[in-house]
Order: structure tokens, then C-alpha cells, then sequence
């Protein structure tokens, strides 16, 4: 059995993606779970029914996270079925999912082998009455987890081919186009989820692109509206904790501070919520606070984005020892993902970059890109790689992409900022860095104050003026 307790549900819920309807493992009809034949034919009993159980399904059902509790007792529940039932696909792709999910709560890459096991077992198993598109469902949610785009592009398109109006496949390819930097593919799948699944689902996934998009307005009145449908704790949270986010991205870290507070009032055990508000408050000054809420998260949510922010925050306070040592949990984190199957290019690179190897991470972010991981973080990344790898005139294509494809992103705005200055185009470079600081003045405990004094020296009279 996994932990009894779990990091809250993230914005990527993939058990909500695989559990169909009438393609779940288990269907929930009026309240209760009905099973499919087993292997031999025969009509099997249907299984023991908790409450949580029944909760599960029809969030999952409703397209709605599941609540930490629930989604424990599905998976024990599956767990036990299937090991009775082997011939059972449908709840072989519903327990796959599952796994997804938990892997993504517990930043546990492990969970993602079971979930491979499981759903090429239901694969394997026989389609039954729509078994295989659950499964292909949760092998897309799969490769997104482990942030192999393309592959979960393979498997969504696969299924949106054979199944237009299934709702349930529409986020991952969401997940999948952003990931590829494929903003028309984007569009198109979030206004098609939009019609076939309305209300909380839809606003959530629009706030994220617009929020994405740099559509400030937008982003709030869809993640505000979704906040006030929502219903059940585990939704709250989660609109909370994007309310949240959109204030940090807007330089409000007060407000992030609140949002993030009413995520956790709501779910105390929201994790991103805790490293959100950390976050926060470290821009506020508030570093004791702030480290204290970055060890809850990573205590219960060990995610490597996490550890590198906390790292930072660290050298910022001249607490080195800190940081290495924080850095060091990273480095061990990315490699035992790695070894587990994830694609960690992207937060490797940024590490590197300004911690470790340049050139290293150069070498990472090119292949990234040769993926066709061309997301606007990628080409920041790389672009600021090939800079601090001493390269400026290779970085500046892709720093410039970053910031006309990702929104009013500071710390996009900073990295072609300081490559303009470097290559000597100091009015580009004075623009570039004056939008990072007025769009969020503390957008970094490092990055920051090197934006302020880069623009505070482009701003002084040069050193042999008369």
C-alpha cells in the first residue's frame, strides 16, 4: 500500500483524465461500484463499496480532483480487485492512473513503473467496453508526468482520433501542446474540453493559459470564478492555490500570501499551497517564515523545483552551507528521477546554469530542444545557459522567443535583458530589465537584486566621462 498520507492533488489530476464513465474500471451508478466479469466468464460480485470509494469516482467522474483520503482507498480498492480479477482492463487503467496521480502527490517517481505495469496490463487485458481508451488515457497522463511531450501527444491525439467528444483526454493533450510550445494546439484542446466538460474543469484549464499567455485579467476572472463554483475541499484548494500563483506572477506577494493561506485553510495539507507561500514570502523579507514553510512543503511534497528554490533563498542569506547542501538534495533528486524514467531537462539545466556547469547545461537544453520541448521555458533556459556558458550572440534567438512567447514573465524579461547589455544593446537591455522589476520587483532572492544593479549600472555615466 502507499503512505497513508499524500501531498494534495496538483493542477495536472490524472486520475480524472482515466476514469471514463463507462470506460472506469469501476462505474459508479447511483452510488454504487458495479464489476465486470472476471477471466472465466463468470458474473463476479460486485465489491465492497466505501464512501470514499463512491467520492473518488464521482470526482473523477465530474472531471474534479480527488481528496487524498479517497484516492487512497481507490487505489487499495483496485489493488484488491484486480488482484481477483486479472482479466479486469478497466480497473487495471483506473488503478494505472491511479498510480500517475500518486506518483505526482508523493513526487515519487517509482509510482510511475506500477502505473506502466499496470496500464500495459489492461492493454494487454482486452479492450472490454472501451478499457483501452482509459488505459491510453493514463499512459498519456504517464508520459506527461514523466514529461515526455511527445509521447503523450502520441497517446491523446490516438485516442481524440477514435473519440472526438471523450472530455476525459482533452488535459493531458493540453499538458502535452504546452509542453511542445504548440500554443494553436493548445488553443484548439482548450476550447474543445471547454464544450464537452464546462464549468470548474474548463475555467481552470483556460486561467492556466492565459495565465501562461501573460493575460492577467483573463487568468484572474477564470481562476476567480472557478474558486467561487467549487465546492468540495480538494477543488477549493486547488482554485485557491492558482489564485495564488496568478498573484505572485502579477508581483502581489501579499495577496499571494492570502490566496495561499485560504488554500491551506481549506486543505491543510496542500503542499504546493506551503512552497507558494514560501515563496511569497520571501519576497515580503519574511526568510524565517519562508524557510519554515519550504521545509513543511518538502517534507511532505520533495519536489526538485522546491529544493532549488529553497537552495537559492539560502545563498541569498549568505547561508552557504545551506544551499550546498540543498543543492546536493537536488543533484540526488534529478538523478534518481532520471533513473526512474522522468525528463528532468528542463529544471537540470536552470541548475546548472547558474550553480554548476554552463556547458552542461547547454548540452541538456539542446537535446531538450531537439525533442521538440519547445515550450517558452525551454528556450529561457537555453537561452540563459548559452549566455552563462559565455555564447550571448547564440542566446539572444532564444531568449527573445522565451519572452515574446511567455507572457510578462520576469525572470524571462531579465535573461534577455542582461544578454542584450552583454552584447552591447543598451537600450534594448535598460527596457528588458525596467519591465522585470515592474512586473514583479522581487521575482527572485538572486535573480532580483542583480536586475536592479545591472539597471542601476546601465543607468550611470561611463567610467571615463568627463
Amino acid at each position: 500500500m502507499p503512505p497513508a498520507e499524500l501531498p494534495p492533488p496538483s493542477l495536472r489530476t490524472t486520475l480524472r483524465r482515466a476514469a471514463l464513465g463507462v470506460v472506469a474500471g469501476a462505474v459508479l451508478v447511483t452510488g454504487a461500484v458495479v464489476a465486470v466479469p472476471d477471466d472465466e466468464g463468470e458474473k463476479a460480485p460486485p465489491p465492497p463499496v466505501p464512501g470514499s470509494v463512491s467520492r473518488a469516482l464521482a470526482a473523477t467522474a465530474a472531471g474534479s480532483p480527488v481528496a487524498l483520503a479517497d484516492l487512497k482507498a481507490l487505489i487499495g480498492d483496485r489493488q484488491r480487485w484486480v488482484d481477483a480479477h486479472p482479466s479486469d482492463a478497466r480497473s487495471w487503467a483506473v488503478l494505472g492512473a491511479a498510480y500517475v496521480e500518486w506518483g505526482l502527490r508523493s513526487a515519487d517517481a517509482a509510482y510511475y513503473d506500477r502505473a506502466e505495469r499496470a496500464l500495459k496490463r489492461s492493454l494487454d487485458a482486452g479492450p472490454g467496453e472501451g478499457g483501452d481508451t482509459a488505459a491510453r488515457v493514463g499512459l498519456a497522463a504517464l508520459a506527461n508526468a514523466r514529461h515526455d511531450f511527445g509521447a503523450a501527444k502520441k497517446w491523446g491525439e490516438a485516442v481524440r482520433a477514435r473519440e472526438p467528444k471523450q472530455w476525459a483526454v482533452y488535459p493531458a493533450l493540453i499538458d502535452a501542446y504546452r509542453g511542445l510550445g504548440d500554443d494553436k494546439s493548445v488553443n484548439r484542446a482548450v476550447e474543445r474540453f471547454a464544450e464537452l466538460r464546462s464549468g470548474v474543469p474548463a475555467l481552470v484549464q483556460k486561467a492556466r493559459v492565459y495565465m501562461d499567455r501573460g493575460r492577467r485579467e483573463d487568468a484572474l476572472a477564470n481562476a476567480q470564478d472557478a474558486a467561487d463554483r467549487a465546492t468540495a475541499p480538494a477543488q477549493k484548494a486547488e482554485c485557491l492555490y492558482l489564485l495564488g500563483e496568478l498573484a505572485r506572477k502579477r508581483g502581489e506577494p501579499e495577496e499571494a500570501v492570502a490566496q495561499y493561506g485560504a488554500a491551506l485553510r481549506t486543505d491543510r495539507t496542500h503542499h504546493p499551497s506551503l512552497a507558494g507561500r514560501a515563496g511569497a514570502l520571501a519576497a515580503l523579507g519574511r526568510t524565517d517564515e519562508a524557510q519554515r514553510d519550504y521545509q513543511a512543503a518538502l517534507a511532505g511534497l520533495p519536489r526538485p523545483e522546491y529544493m532549488l528554490e529553497l537552495g537559492e533563498l539560502y545563498e541569498s542569506l549568505g547561508q552557504n552551507g545551506n544551499a550546498r547542501s540543498q543543492y546536493a538534495r537536488l543533484g540526488e533528486t534529478l538523478a534518481r528521477d532520471a533513473a526512474r524514467g522522468v525528463d528532468d531537462a528542463l529544471l537540470r539545466g536552470r541548475f546548472e546554469a547558474d550553480h554548476g556547469n554552463p556547458a552542461e547545461a547547454v548540452e541538456v537544453l539542446k537535446a531538450e530542444w531537439a525533442r521538440s520541448h519547445r515550450g517558452a521555458a525551454v528556450a529561457d533556459a537555453l537561452g540563459w545557459a548559452l549566455y552563462r556558458s559565455g555564447d550571448p550572440g547564440s542566446a539572444l534567438e532564444y531568449a527573445a522567443r522565451a519572452v515574446d512567447t511567455g507572457g510578462q514573465n520576469a525572470s524571462y524579461a531579465y535573461h534577455l535583458g542582461m544578454i542584450q547589455r552583454e552584447l552591447g544593446r543598451y537600450g534594448p537591455a535598460r527596457r528588458n530589465l525596467e519591465e522585470a522589476l515592474r512586473a514583479d520587483p522581487r521575482f527572485s532572492p538572486l535573480a532580483g537584486p542583480a536586475a536592479r544593479k545591472a539597471l542601476d549600472d546601465l543607468a550611470a555615466p561611463p567610467a571615463d566621462a568627463r
